[in-house]
């Protein structure tokens, strides 16, 4: 895919898509989609989306989408948004947002599952190319220092995949595996045939909101600059849904990981735990048969302070990627202005009483960021990019010693 990392405004961002679709009108039919990643508008000077009709002029006739470097929101022309089946009348897909202009146009931009509708809309890599994709990122993943791959959105050829690299002698580490729910009951079926000592199912995946760059993710005040449609983000589950989701995984004798960013889907998330049958009993954490930790909320960026405590009271183990501050500093600062103390509530949850290592675990949430585990240790121990001011710091207080930073990456769950 066409990289837009490192793009500083709009105009380089179409300058590379422009460039492309010029290399792909000499080498491919125009069926082929001009697929873009790691878009991070949030960045740029001017901090605007590309428009359904710049991405018509940039790539005309053939399907373009952009993908946010979060995942959760794509820019797409014309032609793409017609074979997602999208048009102009088209209503919100459950659980998504199709941003229109002032006359209720489309503009192009997608959020949340219509995002992802059109994204899955796109031609993947053929069956034969995954092998060699997946030992090209495990190897990269290696090189980088990880010794362990955590898999949080498996689809159901992966198991198998791995479980023959096994087999081959080739897996340099081993990967636990975490589909998302509804494919959950036939993986764990399916794992009979393809668990090895190096591949484990682990659990299952759900997302509880979005992200903070979309205006998704789902918090208890609204954004400084909201949205009218969506104040305070999307609940894209609530805590009934939670609760139903946490007793099938626990059904099934797996764990669960939460996608939760804001800091009203932790603590629904939490609220769900509390109350779900397979949540805490007589003081001890309810375990899969696997041994693994019953529920993980992934990334944490917005805790409130009553919920702090609450990981540890709970056995909740926090799973987040510092990483994503250094990315996210723009977006903070401008959305969150109210609610920085806020962020990463590091010292807190380890003074509260999460373990490193055990409990607070740190990630590279490759691919929304690069793997770079030195990332997530600049974040948590200086709370800033290397090229800006100590006064732009996220929350210093909540920074950790590079010790512990350290040791939130020895994960031993």
């Amino acid at each position: 895919m066409l990289s837009l990392a490192g793009c500083t405004c709009l105009e380089e961002c179409m300058q590379r898509v422009r460039a492309e679709a010029s290399r792909l009108d000499a080498s491919q039919p125009r069926g082929h989609w001009l697929l873009a990643c790691s878009m991070r508008v949030e960045g740029w000077r001017e901090p605007r989306w590309p428009t359904r009709s710049e991405l018509d002029a940039a790539c005309p006739g053939r399907p373009a989408a952009l993908l946010s470097f979060d995942h959760h929101s794509v820019a797409a022309n014309t032609p793409a948004m017609h074979a997602a089946g999208l048009h102009d009348h088209s209503p919100n897909p459950e659980g998504g947002v199709i941003v229109r202009d002032g006359s209720g146009t489309p503009t192009g931009v997608l959020l949340e599952s219509a995002a992802k509708k059109l994204w899955g809309t796109a031609p993947e890599p053929a069956p034969a190319e995954r092998p060699g994709l997946v030992l090209a990122a495990l190897a990269h993943l290696h090189d980088l220092g990880f010794r362990e791959v955590h898999d949080l959105m498996t689809p159901p050829w992966l198991g198998p995949l791995l479980a023959d690299l096994s087999d081959r002698g080739n897996l340099v580490m081993p990967v636990g595996l975490y589909p998302l729910l509804p494919d959950l009951p036939a993986q764990v079926e399916a794992a009979r045939t393809f668990a090895r000592r190096d591949v484990t199912l682990l659990g299952g995946k759900v997302f509880a909101d979005g992200t903070l760059n979309s205006r998704t993710a789902w918090m208890l005040d609204p954004y400084s600059d909201a949205s009218p449609a969506h104040p305070r983000g999307l609940a894209l589950m609530h805590e009934a849904a939670l609760r139903t989701a946490m007793e099938q995984a626990g059904g099934l004798g797996v764990g669960l990981a939460v996608h939760a960013i804001g800091d009203a889907a932790v603590r629904a998330t939490l609220d769900a735990w509390r109350g779900a049958s397979g949540g805490v009993k007589g003081g001890h954490v309810a375990r899969a048969r696997s041994g693994a930790p019953s529920l993980r909320i992934e990334h944490c960026e917005v805790v409130d302070e009553q919920d702090v405590p609450r990981f540890a009271e709970l056995g909740v183990v926090c799973s987040v990627q510092p990483c994503h501050l250094l990315a996210d500093i723009e977006v903070l600062e401008r959305a969150l202005p109210h609610r920085l103390h806020r962020v990463l509530p590091l010292r807190g949850l380890i003074d509260a009483g999460t373990r490193p290592g055990e409990s607070l675990l740190f990630g590279s949430d490759a691919p929304i960021v690069r793997a770079d585990p030195a990332d997530s240790l600049r974040a948590a121990v200086h709370r800033r990019r290397a090229d800006m001011a100590a006064a732009r710091a996220i929350a210093p207080e909540q920074a950790l010693t590079m010790d512990e930073s350290v040791r939130c990456f020895a994960c031993r769950a």
